[in-house]
C-alpha cells in the first residue's frame, strides 16, 4: 500500500509470483460480482483481453465454476478489439476472451464489440450506448508499456473525452508491446487501428482491478503510481479513483521507490 508523499489510491497489493498475484485479483473479482448480485440480482464486468491477464483468468475460472447461479447474472464486455478483425480471428479480443473465460463460464450475455464492423463510429456508438445502461461494478483491467488502459494510448487519451467508446490509432510502443506479448509475429502485423472504451468509462466504474505482471511493465506501474497525474500515463487514472486495487508481480513492482509499499499481497 502506497505510504506519504503518494496517495492511498489505488491499493497496491504486490505478490511473489504470477500465480498468486492472478488469484488474489480474481477473489477480488469475484466479491464484487458476488456483492453486486447479492444487492441487486445483477452484474456488470467489463474484461481485458492480453496475455497479462492469463493468471487472473485460469484462477477466475476455478471461483466461476464453484458459483455457477451467480455468473449466469453477469453481463460481461470487454473494453477494446481491433478494426478489421473478426471475432473468429485468433489475434481478436473477443476470440482471447472466450478461449480463456467464456468458453468455461456461462454468464448471462456477453456483449461483444464488433472490430469488423463497415462503420467504426457507428459501432462505437453502438457500444457506447449498451455501457450506459446501467453502472459498471467493475472493469478487469491492465497497464500497457506506455501506460494505456484498454486502447487508450498518451496521443489519445483524454480524462474528459465526451464519449464512451471511440476508433483510435494505435502508437509504436503500443503495437510494439503486442508483437512482445507474442500476440503478432512482426510490428508490420500488428492492426494500427482500434476499437477502445474510454478513460471516463474507467472513472465511472464502480471498481477498477488492475492486473499487471512482468519486468517490461516496470516503468509504466512507477509512473502510474507516482508521476505526474496526466495522460502522458493513462494509468495515472487509478490514482483519481476511489475504489481501484492494483494487483502486480514482484517483477512489476521492482522500479517502485524504497519505502513506497507498506505490506505485500503475500
Amino acid at each position: 500500500m502506497a505510504s506519504p508523499p503518494y496517495r492511498s489510491s489505488p491499493e497496491v497489493l504486490v505478490y511473489a509470483d504470477r500465480r498468486s498475484m492472478g488469484e488474489a485479483a480474481a477473489r477480488n473479482i469475484q466479491s464484487i460480482v458476488e456483492k453486486a448480485v447479492g444487492d441487486r440480482g445483477k452484474a456488470r464486468v467489463i474484461f481485458a483481453c492480453a496475455p497479462s491477464q492469463d493468471d487472473l483468468y485460469v484462477a477466475l475460472v476455478r471461483l466461476a465454476k464453484a458459483s455457477p447461479l451467480i455468473w449466469r447474472k453477469v453481463e460481461a464486455f470487454h473494453m477494446d478489439d481491433y478494426l478489421g478483425l473478426d471475432g473468429m480471428h485468433p489475434q481478436s479480443f473477443r476470440t482471447y476472451l472466450r478461449t480463456h473465460f467464456l468458453s468455461q463460464v456461462k454468464v448471462a450475455v456477453f456483449h461483444p464489440l464488433q472490430g469488423e464492423a463497415p462503420d467504426g463510429d457507428a459501432e462505437a456508438k453502438r457500444y457506447d450506448a449498451l455501457l450506459a445502461e446501467a453502472p459498471i461494478d467493475a472493469i478487469a483491467l491492465g497497464i500497457g508499456e506506455n501506460g494505456h488502459l484498454a486502447f487508450n494510448d498518451p496521443p489519445v487519451a483524454d480524462f474528459d473525452d465526451p464519449v464512451g467508446v471511440k476508433t483510435v490509432e494505435l502508437d509504436a510502443i503500443c503495437r510494439g508491446q503486442q508483437v512482445n506479448d507474442g500476440c503478432f509475429p512482426r510490428l508490420e502485423d500488428v492492426p494500427r487501428y482500434a476499437l477502445t472504451v474510454t478513460l471516463p468509462v474507467f472513472a465511472a466504474a464502480l471498481n477498477l482491478s488492475c492486473v499487471v505482471p512482468t519486468k517490461r511493465k516496470a516503468g509504466a506501474v512507477r509512473a502510474a503510481l507516482v508521476g505526474p497525474i496526466d495522460t502522458e500515463c493513462p494509468a495515472t487514472l487509478l490514482r483519481k479513483h476511489p475504489r481501484a486495487k492494483l494487483f502486480l508481480d514482484a517483477d512489476a513492482a521492482s522500479l517502485l521507490p524504497p519505502g513506497f509499499l507498506r505490506g505485500n499481497g503475500t
